[in-house]
């Protein structure tokens, strides 16, 4: 039970520390669905979903009108699109129909998104994952709300080479054919390693095969009150700090374990996962750069920052698991350069580079994230950079991935606009020396020794 003190400190974290439910996220399986006649198929996907999440922004909108919570997105993950259409699909044209009623029902439904136009090709690629890989640029060129995802290693399996290869020329496609709104689509796209079942974050969700015919996961947020609680404690020791902020975890995932269990509730789906994962907004304040300067960094990116960033996801990741045992997806700290503010600025000014990125996905969640490069960035180049955070996340045992958008026609210093949630960006360098020789090698890079455990 709530006493009166913490219903105020909640009240307090929502209308001065930007606190909030990031998303509810209903996961429906599609697998029912498939079959060999495409038009079938797609009037199945359309159904199942109207029937499952028609009211879900409905009850979302009400849940936080009732118990006076922010609930910014509410969104729907389906299974992964490539092994639904596998028997209609014989062209990527057919799978690009399917993503057009993907969007089609998510407009209908109202979500923001709706993840899941996806392959899981960690150890080899099917016929039908080939054709949805290369339907992807034209399906998000022609689509508003679908994202997608594909997953091409994890530490059980290695890494597929074949897939990184072509994923590289897959971004560099999907700028091109976006090119006329910032390159949005890549922003829309995901390239995983040791992707989760039950993310439900975009552009990165999924609805996994283990799971059932429908869940509710909810995603929190709140970097603007963690920011508070640490800007209360400067000066004071590490365990001083960790307290502070293992407590503060604490009371975010309850306020999203109550979301979780009403949208449950009122929708009769069942209760999934929180992922309390603190993500960052555009807006001032909402920051995890600012989080880590307010520990005392004088930027983001300065030494001391990769420490500084282990700390506060192992914190978060503390406070959280004692207030749910339910916790899954991703949970951590995204440092999605455009979506943060403070990124912004630390990239702007030089104090942030995308080598540091990568040095501070080690020990965070997910990886390179809505970063902006060049536009004439080769394809080999994006290829080795998704190769290098895949190995991260495949050694480390771990969650990482890449969202990388080539800006088309943009040089190292320029912005570019996504609007909204996904915010803006600074064009960062990338190492210009090539690895196309790398790259152009067949076959899989095989799993750490590490992974042979049974």
């Amino acid at each position: 039970m709530l006493n009166l003190y913490e219903v105020m400190e909640t009240n307090k974290m929502i209308d001065h520390d930007l606190l909030d439910v990031r998303t509810i996220t209903m996961g429906i399986s599609l697998l029912d669905c498939a079959g060999t006649d495409l038009q079938e198929v797609n009037e199945k996907i359309y159904a199942k979903i109207l029937k499952y999440a028609g009211k879900l922004v409905e009850t979302g909108e009400s849940i936080s009108r009732d118990f006076g919570i922010p609930i910014v997105n509410k969104r729907v993950s389906v299974t992964p699109i490539a092994l639904v259409g596998a028997a209609a699909c014989h062209s990527p044209e057919d799978f690009v129909t399917i993503a057009k009623t993907l969007d089609k029902a998510a407009k209908e439904i109202g979500v923001n998104f709706i993840g899941g136009y996806s392959a899981l090709v960690s150890k080899s690629m099917t016929s039908a994952d080939r054709l949805l890989i290369r339907s992807i640029p034209k399906a998000l060129a022609c689509t508003e709300r679908v994202c997608s995802s594909v997953n091409l290693g994890s530490t059980k399996a290695g890494l597929n080479m074949d897939a990184v290869r072509l994923m590289g020329s897959i971004i560099k496609e999907t700028a091109e054919e976006t090119k006329d709104n910032g390159s949005l689509g890549c922003a829309k796209l995901v390239v995983f390693c040791n992707a989760p079942d039950d993310n439900p974050f975009m552009a990165g969700a999924f609805h996994g095969v283990t799971e059932g015919d429908a869940v509710i996961n909810v995603g929190v947020s709140g970097p603007g009150v963690v920011k508070s609680a640490v800007e209360k404690v400067r000066g004071k020791n590490f365990e001083v700090l960790c307290e502070t902020i293992k407590k503060t975890a604490f009371k975010i995932t309850r306020v999203g374990q109550l979301v979780a269990q009403e949208a449950s509730s009122r929708l009769n789906v069942p209760f999934g996962i929180i992922d309390l994962s603190l993500a960052p907004t555009p807006a001032v304040g909402d920051s995890v750069a600012e989080i880590l300067e307010a520990i005392g960094l004088e930027s983001v990116g300065a030494p001391g920052t990769t420490a500084a960033l282990a700390m506060l996801n192992d914190q978060v990741k503390k406070g959280g698991v004692m207030a749910s045992s339910y916790v899954g997806g991703l949970s951590g700290a995204f440092i999605p350069v455009s979506e943060d503010q403070g990124m912004i600025d630390a990239v702007s000014k030089g104090a942030l580079t995308i080598e540091k990125l990568e040095a501070m996905t080690c020990v965070c969640s997910v990886g390179l994230d809505m970063i902006a490069i060049p536009g004439d960035t080769s394809a080999s180049t994006i290829s080795g950079i998704i190769a290098d955070e895949a190995a991260i996340g495949m050694v480390n045992q771990k969650t990482t991935a890449v969202r990388l958008i080539p800006a088309w026609g943009k040089k190292v210093g320029e912005m570019v606009e996504f609007g909204g949630l996904l915010g803006y960006a600074p064009v960062i360098p990338v190492n210009n020396f090539r690895c196309a020789e790398f790259i152009n090698r067949t076959g899989r890079i095989p799993a750490p020794i590490h992974s042979f455990k049974n």
